[in-house]
C-alpha cells in the first residue's frame, strides 16, 4: 500500500476526482482510501508514488508522501 498526504480537498467532487485520478496512474490496482478529512489517499499496487503525486497535482491539489 501507498499513503499520500493530500491537501485541498473540500468536498466530494474533490474527492472523486482525487480518487479518478490515482485510478487511472499505471501500476495501481485499488484506490483504497481517499479521505478530505483526514487528508489522505491510499492506494494499492505498485504504482511510482512520483507518478502518483504528479496526478493529484495535476487535479489541483497538494500532496506528498505520507
Amino acid at each position: 500500500m501507498i499513503e499520500l498526504k493530500v491537501e485541498g480537498m473540500t468536498c466530494d467532487h474533490c474527492e472523486q476526482a482525487v480518487r479518478q485520478a490515482l485510478a487511472r496512474v499505471p501500476g495501481v490496482t485499488a484506490v483504497l482510501v481517499v479521505d478530505r478529512a483526514q487528508q489522505r489517499a491510499t492506494v494499492e499496487g505498485d504504482a511510482d508514488p512520483a507518478a502518483l503525486i504528479a496526478a493529484i497535482k495535476d487535479e489541483g491539489f497538494q500532496a506528498s508522501a505520507a
